[in-house]
């Protein structure tokens, strides 16, 4: 198969360097949007998969979606507790298992910025010891059991008010002494955390939402699970914390996939007419040259490839632009409601080879798109048509 040289193409497009420049800006613009919302919800995304454990169990309320949905009374959470032989039990020392309160309240952000929902957490101390070393105290120290003290998630330090170590943070008619600041590899970063207790007389919430334990190993979660939808005493929903990490991301990213690609669909819609307008300009322009090419013996199929490979390489150009307009978001701090749990979670834009991989098929699909019709033209020329033309 005879094909015009790639050379030709490529010197076409330096010929027309200010049309193809601005439609190389068109389809990077598009593809920028595109990678700032993906990586908007990868970064939200990532928060939660890439944190959760297999050997860390959560168990919640038949038919609830999240925590704050479940409710386990006092009694039904010591049965768990107590009952279960897959709990690991060390030696010497009580279960690796806890109770948890969590209840989302309004608070105020600093600067005037408005209100937003925070999730607050009451724990006990083996909640500490499941976590392990993935939840670390950053500034002051951790709140001491029983008393009215709080330590705060290192992402609302900037971003709450009466967030940093020495304020008081009002709960009701309970002042708690905000005594440490805490970082998480994961989402607790955007939550505060006090004693169980405590905060279960200040908020008046005297029930549980979701108990946690470490797991044995070897332990059959498929068996537990099942064997918990039926259970007489506490039927629950059981499940891994990367199951239920992940299920916390399935609103929210399919929003933001949902939002990333509408706005890419309107953007990329004026990106092609802009490719093909400037392919049908180039056309226009090389008319007479197209014809000797098909004089020469190049047949349309040649012609067409031909064209449609320049506008394939317009597409590559402009989603390399758009990913490096989106690089210097890689890392950026933001925050966003959870869908989920209508609360505020606070964590980075992730530019990762994924988004990228995306973007630039996409761009290329505009490359396509837009280059197809202007390719078809020049190869139902007729040769001697072409070269009369002025």
């Amino acid at each position: 198969m005879k094909l015009v040289p790639l050379t030709y193409n490529l010197r076409s497009l330096w010929v027309r360097r200010s049309a193809t420049l601005l439609t190389v800006l068109g389809i990077g613009a598009t593809v920028a949007v595109l990678c700032g919302v993906l990586a908007l919800q990868q970064g939200f995304e990532r928060l939660f998969t890439e944190n959760g454990r297999d050997d860390v169990i959560v168990f919640l309320r038949q038919g609830a979606t999240n925590e704050g949905d479940s409710v386990f009374s006092r009694e039904r959470a010591e049965i768990l507790m107590k009952s279960l032989p897959e709990i690991e039990r060390p030696v010497d020392a009580p279960p690796l298992v806890s109770a948890e309160i969590y209840l989302a309240v309004r608070r105020n952000k600093l600067n005037d910025a408005g209100e937003t929902n925070v999730p607050i957490r009451g724990v006990q101390p083996r909640t500490f010891d499941i976590i392990g070393d993935k939840l670390h105290i950053i500034e002051g120290r951790n709140f001491k059991l029983g008393a009215d003290e709080v330590i705060v998630g290192s992402k609302l330090v900037d971003r709450i008010r009466d967030c940093r170590v020495g304020d008081i943070l009002q709960l009701n008619s309970t002042p708690f002494h905000v005594v440490g600041v805490f970082d998480h590899d994961g989402p607790f970063k955007s939550e505060i955390w006090g004693d169980r207790d405590r905060l279960a007389e200040a908020l008046e919430r005297p029930i549980f939402n979701r108990v946690i334990a470490k797991v044995r190993a070897g332990t059959d979660i498929a068996a537990l699970r099942e064997r918990m939808e039926e259970d007489p005493q506490v039927p629950c929903q059981v499940m891994t914390e990367r199951e239920y990490f992940a299920k916390q991301t399935t609103a929210m990213s399919w929003v933001l996939r949902g939002l990333g690609f509408f706005l890419a669909l309107i953007m990329g819609t004026a990106a092609v007419f802009t490719s093909t307008n400037t392919m049908l300009a180039a056309l226009a322009a090389r008319t007479r040259e197209i014809g000797i090419l098909l004089s020469l013996g190049f047949r349309p199929y040649a012609i067409f490839i031909s064209i449609l490979f320049e506008s394939l390489v317009l597409g590559l150009v402009g989603g390399a632009v758009g990913c490096l307009l989106a690089l210097p978001l890689n890392g950026v701090d933001t925050g966003t409601m959870n869908f989920q749990t209508f609360t505020e979670v606070a964590f980075a834009f992730r530019v990762t080879g994924q988004v990228m991989i995306i973007a630039v098929t996409f761009s290329l699909v505009l490359g396509l798109v837009g280059g197809t019709w202007p390719a078809l033209r020049a190869a139902m020329m007729r040769p001697t048509h072409a070269m009369r033309h002025e």
